[in-house]
């Protein structure tokens, strides 16, 4: 069969574009694969979105009056989130039902349980709540007020909250005010208007109409807005405020676009300052506290323990069973807040009783927060712990050898301290302390000499001595307690100690010497050395404006002091119920770096630097939130815009 030549050439056609197909297919996936393998980076999406949402409406309207609707929806241009409504959102007057706040869409909306009220200025103030949906771009400031009457009052006042011990600024804690100017405002009536402090513990209160006002701030545990709670962190102002405006007048920065290192242009910007704007309120936890009972135990046959809640008058006992005549039965040992007191039996007659039961009579706190003396009897009862069976007769005679002694403790060191005295404590009341049984000697030329101390016994702890040696720097010394010198009222022995000791020498410390300035006079003034954790480790009182501090180890110091006007020797926190303020605390702002064998000399006027930036950032525990760098140059712009545009503008205090 003979097949015409015309019959294959469009076969041969169909197969070469085929084959070019195939082979440019190959080609365009070959150029794709090494072009994905040399860009792998995910394609750019465009400009890196740096803008917060930006507000379309919002109803009722900024500043509207005669509103009577509790819903309040904001729209944005793009979708929102709200971030914890619960924390950030601060709705004035406050409510006793916490509102309903949610994000929709594109949309804030604000549901209002509570009844509106009269006549009032409404400010529901977001803080930096809202952020966008995609890249958490805060709207910052952001607030919208409305009245439910003719006028609106757009008045404010700032300041910031500090702790009064520390300086710690005081974060989330609510700032409220009262037009009642009586005391007993603030503990039987809700603030009025409310405010709640950011990271660094600044505060504003909006919408306040002209007019007198008191102002506190409190941790309110229970949200009543008002201080019914002894537990609740307070302050108070003791001066009235009235606020008010005026003109004023700031310099604004504008950067080059294309260079953000070079500036652009500066604008004077006229705006109204809200005052006052420089309010300070120190914080404090009263010191108050519930008293009662906490528990009691009996560890061994002839110890009992009291444990109470708070530092209480000492309790009167009398012993039930087995019954005495007199008081004369026990030692008393107490800590120094007098909370914890141990009864140490010393009449064997008692301590070999199993059951003890006793008659107690101390200072109680009711319900109504009143302290009273209360009556209770208690009982007592040891139980010895199981012994462990020896497992033969061996283990079980040489457990009957152990010499059980009376334990002794101390705190010398191989390299001793300087400024530290001995410290003795007992394991036991002992029937008699003899010093001549405690001997201490430093070595001259290879020979040990007997060396004088005074000797002080605790007024607390019975069972801890004290000896005061007069130390010479860099010196040898050996310290001897006799073998079976003190005896137990339990019939225990000490045993023998014998320990050799070097004192530090000079070379070793460093003399550190603060000269004062605007101090108050005649008050006693303390001020305490603190180390990196903000713990204080040296306290002295100012004489003659001085301060001084001898035998400091080398290192990093920052200092405190506090106006100490109880002269108790001790910070003293406030009182509301009798309109005392807590003890003044001012911080040093930087810090002493002291070296061996070297005396400092430093000056320290308590005023150049304003109370609220005295702390130094390094032993501030609560650092300010930091917000997220994302463009320096929008960040800067973004600055800019909300310092121009924020009408409650703060000074820098």
């Amino acid at each position: 069969m003979v097949i015409n030549e015309h019959f294959w050439q469009p076969i041969k056609m169909q197969h070469k574009l085929l084959s070019f197909l195939c082979a440019f297919f190959l080609i365009a996936l070959t150029l794709a694969i090494l072009h994905s393998c040399a860009n792998i980076a995910s394609p750019s999406g465009g400009d890196y979105d740096i803008t917060p949402p930006v507000v379309k409406k919002s109803t009722p309207d900024f500043n509207a009056l005669n509103v009577t609707t509790k819903t309040i929806a904001i729209e944005f241009d793009e979708n929102i989130k709200i971030e914890k409504p619960m924390e950030k959102v601060i709705i004035t007057p406050p409510q006793k039902s916490f509102p309903i706040i949610q994000a929709i869409g594109r949309k804030a909306v604000v549901k209002l349980e509570d009844e509106l009220l009269p006549n009032t200025t409404y400010t529901i103030d977001f803080t930096d709540a809202i952020v966008d949906n995609n890249e958490g771009n805060p709207l910052e400031n952001f607030s919208i007020s409305f009245s439910t009457g003719d006028t609106l009052d757009t008045l404010a006042v700032s300041g910031k909250v500090l702790a009064a011990e520390n300086l710690e600024p005081e974060q989330g804690i609510y700032v409220g005010i009262h037009s009642n100017l009586h005391d007993s405002a603030f503990t039987k009536l809700p603030f009025e208007r409310i405010s709640r402090t950011d990271s660094r513990g600044n505060f504003t209160i909006k919408g306040m109409a002209p007019g007198k006002y008191k102002i506190y701030a409190l941790n309110d545990l229970n949200r009543d807005y008002k201080y019914d709670n002894p537990q609740e962190t307070i302050a108070f102002l003791d001066s009235i405020i009235s606020p008010s405006t005026v003109s004023a007048v700031r310099q604004d920065t504008i950067f080059n676009k294309d260079d953000s290192t070079k500036i652009d242009t500066i604008k004077t910007i006229h705006y109204t300052r809200f005052m006052p704007d420089d309010i300070l309120l120190r914080s404090f936890l009263s010191d108050f506290q519930r008293q009662y009972l906490q528990k009691h135990e009996r560890p061994e046959p002839y110890k009992l323990i009291l444990y109470f809640a708070a530092p209480t008058t000492p309790p009167t006992f009398r012993l039930l069973n087995p019954p005495v005549e007199n008081n004369d039965w026990y030692l008393k040992e107490t800590n120094q807040y007098n909370d914890t007191i141990a009864l140490w039996i010393t009449d064997s007659l008692i301590y070999k009783t199993d059951s003890i039961r006793m008659e107690i009579n101390y200072v109680r706190t009711d319900s109504a927060n009143r302290n009273f003396l209360y009556t209770d009897t208690i009982r007592f009862t040891y139980r010895a712990p199981r012994e462990k069976r020896s497992t033969s007769s061996k283990e079980k005679e040489k457990e009957e050898q152990i010499i059980r002694f009376l334990g002794l403790q101390h705190n010398i060191q191989s390299n001793h301290e300087i400024y530290q005295p001995i410290r003795l404590e007992f394991e036991q009341p002992i029937i008699n302390f003899d010093s001549a049984y405690i001997k201490l000697f430093i070595e001259k030329d290879s020979v040990f000499e007997p060396v004088n101390y005074r000797i002080i016994k605790d007024t607390l702890n019975i069972r801890k001595y004290e000896l005061g040696p007069r130390w010479e720097p860099g010196g040898k010394y050996r310290f001897m307690v006799d073998s079976a010198a003190f005896r137990s009222y339990y019939g225990l022995w000490n045993n023998k100690i014998d320990q050799n000791f070097t004192v530090k020498s000079l070379e070793q410390y460093g003399n550190l010497l603060i000269v004062m300035y605007g101090l108050p006079e005649n008050k006693d003034v303390y001020v305490e050395l603190l180390d990196k954790s903000d713990k204080p480790i040296r306290k002295t009182l100012v004489k003659n404006n001085e301060a001084k501090f001898q035998d400091l180890h080398p290192g990093t110091y920052y200092a405190r002091l506090f106006i100490d006007d109880n002269r108790d020797g001790m910070w003293t926190t406030g009182n509301y119920e009798e309109k005392r303020q807590p003890e003044e605390v001012y911080y040093y702002s930087r810090y002493y770096e002291i070296r061996a064998y070297t005396d400092h000399e430093e000056s320290w006027n308590v005023h150049e630097v304003p109370i609220t930036r005295q702390k130094p950032l390094e032993i501030t525990k609560n650092k300010p939130e930091e917000k997220k760098r994302r463009n320096p140059d929008a960040e800067r712009r973004s600055t800019s815009s909300s310092r121009s545009t924020n009408p409650f503008q703060q000074s820098p205090f």
